[in-house]
């Protein structure tokens, strides 16, 4: 049975090395992390602004529709029927 000699010093700075590549990788992902999470907050807030938006817009034009539905039914009420005309 052939014994392999481990050299612990080249074992030890193999792995803090390797240790150190993952605390940096770790760190890049953190960072990337915290700027997807900020991109992520602000496209909330422009989705609810622009829902406000659009909401204000659904209102305005209901309100309007209503508005012209009145003054056509005032233009209705102020004509003078023609009673020689039937109704239909």
């Amino acid at each position: 049975m052939l014994r392999r000699r481990v050299d612990i010093a080249a074992s030890w700075a193999a792995a803090k090395q390797t240790f150190a590549a993952v605390v940096v990788e770790r760190d890049w992902l953190r960072g990337e992390l915290a700027q997807t999470r900020k991109s992520l907050e602000e496209t909330r807030a422009a989705l609810s602004s622009l829902q406000a938006a659009v909401l204000a817009r659904h209102k305005a034009e209901a309100e309007l529709a209503n508005l012209y539905r009145q003054r056509e039914i005032a233009r209705a009420k102020a004509t003078e029927r023609d009673i020689t005309q039937p109704l239909n």
